[in-house]
């Protein structure tokens, strides 16, 4: 799954992608960037 990392200011490919609920009840994804080892968060995204 690609999502956008802030620290490399680049979409990469996400590693080891997890879904979550936000509180709001809406789905996303959260996981790890692979370059910089960065939080990765996908609003709206299924796993």
């Amino acid at each position: 799954m690609e999502a956008y990392c802030l620290k490399c200011r680049e979409k990469r490919e996400m590693k080891d992608p997890t879904q979550v609920t936000m509180k709001n009840g809406k789905p996303a994804a959260s996981g790890v960037c692979p370059v910089c080892s960065t939080k990765m968060f996908k609003i709206g995204a299924t796993v």
